[in-house]
This record gives structure tokens, sequence and C-alpha cells, in this order.
């Protein structure tokens, strides 16, 4: 009976190492104790003087289990967050990069950032691509309208067959258009279509741009030479317009036009001028959602204009280089003034002229989101201010109308980039 005993307690001596060993509570010491056989040796253990150690040892693994537990949680979320953004890198994988953002007078975008992304076209989601297209196709009706009013004055069967066969090309964009809104809607495109649509789309519209086109040039002999608008349909960084001559040294001028735009934020920027040594030498933006406003030698003046409303709008702004007085007019009608913009310093010459965009070096370096979205025509500049009576002739279309002494709207002092277009235009027709 002793040995078997003693055999008992041996055994039960291996199994406490054994059960030790087994669980890893980091750096502990084992202290065993013989027990009688209906004893419970886990409790005879605890009994033994090592609980407090073994509680410490179970508390110290409990909080670094939760602690990495946490770090877990974490990094699935940032594995979550970085497959969104494959995701959306895999989606634009065929487009440029978007260009940075400047901001007038002041910061402008980082060296190097100035790469040609032809435009929003390419860096805009499609949904936001599709709307756009949907505004040129208006566009394009509108035009195609224009059109016919003049083949009613000059019918011909030639002409009304091509207006049909436009309409018809159109009309058929627009089921195009229509049918991948839905199916955007419904959540069934992928990227790869997204890009074969609007390739195919934008294909399209170039050709039917190059038909109106053609039909257009036939009615540019028989109609003055300042009777056009020029057409700026998207917001890119290759659609502008430029001014064959630059401007002379000034020591006041007025600048008036026409626009019509619902683009938003921001109609952009109706013209930049640029001399060398000085992108904003003379600059009418109305960028995000900041105000019109003029710069000029990189001085700044917000502007009272409220023009985003899809109409047409005559807009003036006079100035003087004495104490820098401005006035703004939208309309024929005085709505703002100041004094103190760039006082005394003159418009430089020998500089570029620009519709439609905002220069960041000379001659160049548009950011699409400056670009002007809209219809601009009658852009005149002369080198002094213009009376409160020749403002409001301009704007009501009276024969009184002067032109620019400097930059007078006329079709052969333009010159059209991008796609830009320019078709007939009468700003009392379309006022009246």
């Amino acid at each position: 009976m002793p040995a078997r005993r003693a055999a008992r307690t041996w055994a039960l001596l291996a199994l406490c190492l054994l059960g030790g060993g087994a669980q890893d509570f980091g750096p502990t010491r084992f202290i065993c104790t013989s027990v009688p056989v209906d004893a419970d040796m886990c409790a005879a253990s605890v009994a033994g003087g090592s609980a407090e150690e073994l509680r410490s040892n179970v508390l110290q693994l409990r909080e670094t289990v939760l602690q990495q537990k946490e770090t877990i949680l974490s990094q699935k979320e940032t594995i979550r967050e970085l497959t969104t953004k494959l995701g959306r890198c895999e989606s634009q994988s065929t487009l440029e990069p978007g260009a940075g953002e400047a901001r007038p007078g002041g910061g402008r975008k980082p060296a190097g950032s100035g790469k040609n992304t032809m435009g929003d076209l390419s860096r805009t989601p499609a949904a936001e691509t599709l709307s756009q297209l949907g505004q040129t196709l208006q566009s394009l009706k509108t035009r195609l309208e224009n059109l016919e009013q003049y083949s009613r004055l000059n019918s011909s069967s030639q002409t009304n067959s091509l207006k049909d066969l436009l309409q018809s090309k159109i009309d058929d964009l627009e089921r195009q258009v229509l049918s991948r809104v839905n199916t955007l809607e419904e959540g069934k495109g992928g990227p790869r279509n997204d890009t074969e649509e609007r390739v195919k789309i934008e294909s399209a519209l170039t050709s039917l741009h190059q038909r109106i086109s053609e039909l257009e040039k036939g009615q540019k002999d028989s109609r003055p030479g300042d009777k056009f608008q020029l057409t700026f349909p998207l917001r890119t960084n290759y659609m502008y317009a430029k001014v064959k001559r630059s401007l002379p040294e000034m020591y006041s001028f007025s600048v008036c036009m026409w626009l019509k735009s619902s683009a938003a934020p921001g109609v952009g920027t109706p013209f930049s001028y640029a001399v060398p040594g000085q992108a904003n030498e003379l600059v009418l933006i109305e960028w995000g959602n900041n105000p019109m406003e003029i710069l000029i030698n990189d001085k700044v003046a917000k502007l009272p204009f409220v023009i985003n409303d899809g109409k047409w709008h005559h807009i003036c702004v006079t100035w003087t280089t004495r104490d820098g007085v401005w006035e703004a007019y939208q309309d024929g009608t005085q709505g703002g003034s100041g004094e103190n913009l760039a006082p005394y310093h003159p418009i430089k010459p020998q500089g570029v002229l620009v519709l439609g965009q905002e220069q960041d070096t000379l001659g160049g370096g548009f950011d699409a989101t400056q670009a002007f979205v809209g219809e601009l025509a009658h852009f005149n500049i002369w080198d002094r201010k213009l009376t409160p009576g020749e403002v409001y002739s301009l704007a009501t279309c009276s024969a009184k109308a002067l032109s620019g002494n400097v930059i007078a709207w006329a079709e052969n002092h333009i010159e059209i980039y991008g796609g830009a277009t320019k078709w007939t235009f009468e700003a009392c027709r379309q006022i009246n």
C-alpha cells in the first residue's frame, strides 16, 4: 500500500508539471505539492501559494489578447480603405491625373503640375461626364435650331436633308446618354464599359461638331463680322480662343461682353491677359464658390455680378490707374465700384489675350477647374472709361453702341482651339 500511494503521488506530480508546461504564462516557476489521492489537484496548487502570480499572468495575457484584437481590427479597416482606393485607381487606370487647383492672386499650382490633362472629361466621374455630354448635346441642338432659321430664309433641299440627318444623330446620342445614365443608376456600369461608352459618344460628338461647323461656314459670308458667339461646352484645359492682337500700354480701360452660363460652382474665366513675368496682368474670373473677381497685376477686386442663371447678361468693368478706381455694370446698370485696385500701375503691352481660360504662364498653363463654361460674345476693349450712357447703349443693343477701339469683336480677330465653336449670334434678338 505505501508503495502504491507513493506511485500515485509521483504521478500527480508529473501531471502537475505537464499541465503547467502546456500553458504559456510567460516567465513563471512551477511549485508542485504532493496531495492525497482524493484531493483537487488544481485547488491544491492554488493553495500552494502561486494563486496571485497565476492571476497576474492571466491578466497580462488577457491584456495582450485585447491589444492584438484592436490591432487586427485596425489593420482590417486599413485594408478595407486601401482596397476601396485601389478599386478607384483601377477604375481610372486609363485616365490622366487631374490638374492641381490654383488660387487667383495667391498660391499657384505646384511645379510640374502643368501637364496637359485634357480637362475634366478625363478626370471626372462617369456620371458627371455624361451630364457634361448632355449639355453639349443641348448646345448642338440650339445650333441646329439656328441653322433651321437660316434655312427658312435660304431654303434648299440639301440644307434641309443635312439638318434632318444631324437631328437624327443627335437624337441617337441623347438615347445613348440616357441609357448610360440609367445603367449607372442601376449600378451595372464598369470602368471598362464607362471608358468605351465615353469614347464612343465623344467620337460621335466630334463628328457632329465638324458637320455643323461646315453648315455654319455657309452662313459666314452672309452675316456681319461681329454677329457671332463663342461656345465652350465643357470644362476642359484645351478649349479656348486667342485674340490675335495684343493690348497696348493702358492707363485706363473698359472691357465689356455678353455672357451666358449655368456652370456651378463658378462660371470660370471669360478672359485672361498675361505678359512676360506676370500671368495675372488682367483677368476676369469666377472660380469655385468665390464671387467673380477682376485681377490687375495680381491685385483683386470682388465684383457684384450674378450671371450663372443660364441667361444672357451684358457686363462691363471700367478702371483707371489714378487711385485704382473701378466700376462694374451688369445689364446696363452700375452694381458696384471701388478704388485702390492696382493704383498707378499701367496695363503692360505685348501680352497674350485668351478667351475661356486662365493663364498660369504666358499663353498657356491652363487649368480645367478655372475654364469658362458657357457662351461669350461681343468682347470689346477700350483704352478709356466708358460713360454710364455708353454702357447702357451696349447693353440695350442701341444703334449708338460703340465697338472697342483697342479690341473690337470680329471673326477675323479670333483664333479658336480645342473644339470651342463659333456660330451666329445677335444680342438684340436674344434679349428681346
